[in-house]
């Protein structure tokens, strides 16, 4: 009878509709893989620290402000993001004007204040909720070595007066300038100098 190839016809026609809602519910619900996503440094409010023991007597402080860099950040996967400083020696404050051109002469920096502070994460380790450790190449006096970064998100969100996605971090680390041809009165001044890293970046445009 012609009534049953009909019915055939309609229960193919059902079965094809009903393969399509279940590909399209289940594209629905795949996880979305979002590329990283660029910020860039704020120079007005990143700073390195960096301190050493001076003689056993005290401890000395300087710092680097004003510099640049980007940060690519996965939200979805932190240890795909990446990170990319660089700038010049000659932005170091130490608060007393002879022990600043001390440093940039040849004692220290064969470049002076020319010589190039370069940092290049290389890889990103989720330790926690909002921490991580942060391995990198660490370029200074044109000499690179490894250096690990115990970073820490401080805040994301939005920016209340840029109006745009920020980030804010803080990071610490150890190094010996000797490692980086930096090694002139060692150890009677320390050779170990902590570093401590705050830093904000903004959404790139």
């Amino acid at each position: 009878m012609a009534i049953f190839p009909e019915i055939r016809r309609l229960a193919r026609a059902a079965t094809w509709r009903a393969g399509l809602s279940a590909l399209a519910l289940a594209g629905l619900f795949q996880p979305a893989f979002a590329a990283p996503e660029k910020y860039m440094l704020d120079p007005g409010h990143s700073q390195i620290l960096f301190s050493y023991n001076h003689l056993g007597f005290s401890t000395t402080w300087g710092m680097f402000a004003g510099f640049g860099g980007e940060i690519m950040y996965d939200r979805e996967a932190p240890k795909n993001s990446s990170v990319t400083v660089s700038f010049p020696v000659g932005l170091m404050y130490t608060g007393w004007e002879p022990r600043r051109e001390h440093f940039m002469s040849p004692d220290f920096f064969k470049d002076g204040a020319e010589s190039t502070v370069r940092f290049t994460s290389t890889a990103i380790e989720v330790t926690g909720e909002n921490t991580g450790r942060i391995t990198g190449d660490l370029t200074v006096n044109g000499i690179t070595r490894p250096v690990v970064l115990e970073a820490q998100l401080n805040q994301e969100g939005t920016h209340p007066m840029e109006n745009k996605p920020w980030l804010g971090f803080s990071a610490t680390t150890m190094v010996k300038r000797s490692d980086f041809g930096l090694g002139m009165f060692a150890p009677y001044v320390s050779d170990e100098v902590e570093i401590r890293i705050s830093i904000e970046a903004g959404k790139a445009e």
